[in-house]
Parts: structure tokens; C-alpha cells; sequence
């Protein structure tokens, strides 16, 4: 028993809903369910299968796949043998692959051949990247094994996990211990490569626990997950929070809007979270209002720029009961959070108050910043990582002696405590002495009528040393007039903020998570 209340460790709460949800489905592709007792069985074979691979309690093991089933059993079945996992973005390619994999000491990587271009041969052409300790790579079907160094084929490698006795199995998984690492998620941070952060099992299973409470998220929901599993949205307030109440996973290797749309129809889902991106490109799709979507109950996003013109239009436009806009980084899982019964304008225009047991503050250098003033958000309680793996100077840059995680997002605080992001560090920028926050901007900017999508970036300017430009993306039939919007900008927003210039574009490039890339519209300008 921990302060989770329930269970010690991913694995025991996994094994745990195997036996309270026993045959009820607990993962939904298609044609194929996999009820909870049949996953508690494949992640006995995957757990049998890492100890027949020689994995160890402390050990890494990578999943570099799409969001599937075996992504779920894999990630199970390795922390159920002690190791931590190393989940791997879909859309890097094998020189980034092949850092995380010599950066995590990894000693077995899981790998979906061919999903999205994902090259796992292509790892060994790396000079720069020592994989010395990477003795087996598993390939997931359809892939061919035989194409890879130390390849293995998925069946093979569960084939010889029959030789590890089951009672093997149960020692071990009841070994792992609630302070032992349970995962390292490579994130790049405010600045430099990619840094892995490392949480405990009891870290995770607190955290998510009471994210299940923030989103109401019940037995037998039925959650469509597009975020992608190796991102903490997708895997830990995922499937991970699906299978601490038993609610079905259906994921979604691509997101597809026309597909979305199709399986809310035809699967009844109720909890679908995503980027504002994903319900802003829902809202705006024509055949929306031909389909049934009256299931949905439950909504929950979180960015920098989350546009107070979208929740508006969730409340208006979809049957949603429950909305949630929430702050949270991977250093510290989910800060933050709106409640039930917070009125439109918090949820609108907040991420919220400090989630139970953290404490959350907005600092103004070595001082706390006066209500309304723009700091840095800092963070404090049990759920900031235990550090950046095998970097202990930038884990001591990020995490000051009295125990706050600097997060490099910038906010400011309300007199009742709820938390508003306005940008990062390292995306203000400063007209004629200004500071100004691309998030607000783009709020503002999602007021116009014809406009869809915004991102603002700051650019040199001779005079005022940097401005801001718009890129928008206008509403479906609109047109968009350069100067009008200037001119509309002007009414509505300080003439420091108001963009000296307006670029149109189709759509925006995206990463995996749904976040703009704002080097790549620079860059394409």
C-alpha cells in the first residue's frame, strides 16, 4: 500500500484491472478486442519475454512504435521485469533515435518497422552514436526482423519467454518497488538536446490517479486516444489512466479527422483529449454536422496557447458535459487543472489551480510576482521528476535548493490562485521595450471572426528592435485582408502587440504532440 492508496507499483496496478475488470474490453482496434484478463496475459508473456532477454531491475528498454496494443504490453511488460521505459517519437528519424538510445544506455529497443519511415536499420549508421549496449531489437508485426542487427521478430521474442516460469514472472513484478524509476521521457526542455526525465512508479500512479479525478474519467469510458503514447498525454493520462479505471482504450495510430468523426459514431466514445489543434480541426470539418456525436462527454486540453475563442465554441458547438484545460510538462506531469463547477471564464481563459499536494507560484526573479504580473512558473511537490537521467548539473539548473522546478513557461496568477500561461522564455519578445507574449496575441487574434488558427513570432525590426508576425490560417470560405486585420488588430489590442505583418497559410506544420512549429513557418516565409 502507498500513497496511491491502492498499489506499489504500474505493474501490481495493471495486474490489479486484469482481475477486477476481467472480461470487459480494455483495448479496441477495429476488429480486435482485447479484454483486461487477455492483456494481463500478453503482459505476463512480454514480462516472461525481457527476463528471457536478459533484462534487469534498473535496465532501459525503448518502445519506438504507434499508438497499438503492443505498445501498451511492451511498456508493461518491461517495467513488470524492473526496467524503466524509453518511449521514442514516431517522427525522428534514426540519428535522433540512435541519441535517445546511446543517451538511455538502452539495452532492448521494441520497433514498428516502417510506421511513419521509422528506419531501425538505419540506427547503426550513426558514427556519433554508441549503441554497444543495445543487444536486441524487437520488431514489431509487420515488420521484417531480418532486415535489423540483433533483429527479432515480436512472436519469437514472446516465444522465448515460455522457458521463464511464471512464479519468475511474480517475483519479479512484485520486486519493483514504488521509488524505482518506472519511465525516462526525453524531452528537450527550455533549451539544448534532449534531456531524459526520470519518475517513479508511486510518482506516476499518484499523479495520474488524480488526474482520473480532474477528468472524470469512469469505468467502462470509452477513450479515443490520438495523442501519441510515446508523449506523457498519451501514455500516462492515457492508457495508463484508462487501466486505473477501466475505461477502454481505442487508439489512433494517425490522426485521421474523418476517421475520428467515424469511430465517435459508430464506437460511442466519450473521453476524447487532444491539442487544440485536434477540436479546432473537428469543429471546422464540413461533414461534422452529419454525424453523431452525442456521446461525448468529456474534453480535456492543455497548451501555451490554448484560444479562448476555441472553448468557447466546444461549449457551444459539441455536446461536451465536462471541458478541462490543464497545464502540465514532463518534468512534473499535470500542475494544474480547472474544476468542476469553474465558471466559463476560468476554463476559458485559465489552466486552472494547483492540482492536490503542489504547490504552484509565478516568480518574478527571486520573488514571487505580484497578482497579474507576467514571472516565471514554478513548481513544488512530489510530482517533479527525481532528475535528468545522468545530468545532475542541468538537473540542478532546473530544480533550485528550496525544491521549485523553474518550468521556462511564463504566466501570471490570479487573486484566487488559477494559473494563466502566457508563453515560453524563449518565445518573448520585446517591441520598443515591451515584452510581448505571443499566446495573448494569438488569443486575441482568434477573436476576429474569418480567423481559424494564429501563431505570432517575433521578428527584427530596425526601429523597434523586434515586431510581431501573424500567421493565420482563415476560416473555412473566408478571406482575409491584410490590412483589415492590421486595422482590426489596432482596436483591439495594445500597438505594441498588434502584428506589424500577416502571412496566410492552408494549415501549420505540427509536431507529433500537435504543437506549432514555429521554426519550420519561419523558415518556409
Amino acid at each position: 500500500m502507498t500513497e496511491t492508496g491502492e498499489w506499489a507499483s504500474i505493474p501490481l496496478m495493471a495486474q490489479s484491472a486484469a482481475e477486477r475488470f476481467g472480461g470487459a474490453p480494455a483495448v479496441v482496434e477495429g476488429d480486435k478486442v482485447v479484454t483486461y484478463a487477455e492483456l494481463g496475459q500478453r503482459i505476463d508473456q512480454a514480462a516472461a519475454a525481457m527476463q528471457a532477454a536478459g533484462v534487469q531491475p534498473g535496465d532501459r528498454v525503448a518502445v519506438w512504435a504507434s499508438n497499438r496494443s503492443e505498445w501498451i504490453i511492451a511498456a508493461l511488460g518491461l517495467q513488470s521485469a524492473g526496467a524503466a521505459l524509453v518511449p521514442v517519437n514516431t517522427r525522428f528519424k534514426p540519428a535522433e533515435t540512435a541519441y535517445i538510445l546511446a543517451r538511455s544506455r538502452a539495452r532492448l529497443l521494441v520497433v514498428e518497422s516502417g510506421f511513419a519511415g521509422i528506419d531501425p536499420a538505419g540506427l547503426f549508421d550513426q558514427a556519433d552514436a554508441d549503441l554497444s549496449g543495445l543487444e536486441q531489437i524487437v520488431v514489431l508485426p509487420p515488420g521484417e526482423s531480418g532486415e535489423v542487427p540483433s533483429g527479432v521478430s515480436w512472436a519469437d521474442f514472446l516465444a522465448a519467454g515460455d522457458a521463464v516460469p511464471p512464479a519468475a514472472v511474480e517475483s519479479r513484478r512484485r520486486a519493483v518497488g514504488p521509488n524505482l524509476i518506472s519511465d525516462v521521457l526525453f524531452t528537450s526542455g527550455t533549451t539544448g538536446a534532449p534531456k531524459g526525465v526520470m519518475m517513479t512508479h508511486v510518482q506516476t500512479l499518484r499523479q495520474f490517479s488524480d488526474w482520473c479525478d480532474f477528468a472524470d474519467l469512469r469505468e467502462q469510458d470509452r477513450y479515443l486516444i490520438v495523442n501519441p503514447f510515446f508523449h506523457m498525454f498519451g501514455y500516462k493520462s492515457g492508457w495508463l489512466a484508462c487501466l486505473m479505471r477501466g475505461a477502454v482504450v481505442y487508439p489512433m495510430p494517425v490522426f485521421d479527422v474523418d476517421r475520428v468523426l467515424e469511430m465517435v459514431e459508430a464506437e460511442q466514445i466519450t473521453v476524447f483529449p487532444g491539442p487544440p489543434t485536434v477540436y479546432q480541426t473537428i469543429l471546422d470539418h464540413p461533414s461534422r454536422a452529419d454525424r453523431d456525436l452525442s456521446s461525448l462527454r468529456v474534453a480535456v486540453t492543455g497548451a501555451a496557447d490554448i484560444p479562448v475563442e476555441l472553448i468557447r465554441r466546444l461549449h457551444e458547438e459539441l455536446p461536451f458535459e465536462r471541458i478541462c484545460t490543464g497545464y502540465g510538462l514532463t518534468e512534473a506531469g499535470t500542475c494544474t487543472g480547472t474544476r468542476s463547477g469553474d465558471d466559463y471564464e476560468t476554463i476559458a481563459t485559465t489552466v486552472g489551480r494547483a492540482m492536490p499536494d503542489l504547490e504552484v507560484r509565478v516568480a518574478d526573479g527571486d520573488h514571487e510576482a505580484a497578482r497579474g504580473e507576467v514571472g516565471e512558473v514554478l513548481v513544488r511537490g512530489f510530482s517533479v521528476m527525481t532528475g535528468y537521467f545522468d545530468e545532475p548539473e542541468a538537473t540542478a539548473a532546473a530544480i533550485d535548493d528550496d525544491g521549485w522546478l523553474h518550468t521556462g513557461d511564463l504566466g501570471t496568477m490570479d487573486d484566487r490562485g488559477s494559473l494563466k500561461i502566457v508563453g515560453r522564455i524563449k518565445d518573448m519578445f520585446i517591441v520598443g521595450g515591451f515584452n510581448a507574449y505571443p499566446a495573448e496575441i494569438e488569443n486575441m487574434l482568434l477573436g476576429h471572426p474569418d480567423v481559424a488558427q494564429a501563431a505570432v513570432v517575433g521578428v527584427p525590426d530596425e526601429r523597434l528592435g523586434e515586431v510581431g508576425r501573424a500567421f493565420i490560417v482563415p476560416r473555412p470560405g473566408a478571406a482575409i485582408d491584410h490590412d483589415e486585420l492590421i486595422a482590426w488588430c489596432r482596436e483591439h489590442m495594445a500597438n505594441y502587440k498588434v502584428p506589424r505583418s500577416v502571412v496566410l497559410r492552408e494549415s501549420f506544420p505540427l509536431n507529433a504532440t500537435g504543437k506549432v512549429l514555429k521554426d519550420e513557418l519561419l523558415a518556409g516565409n
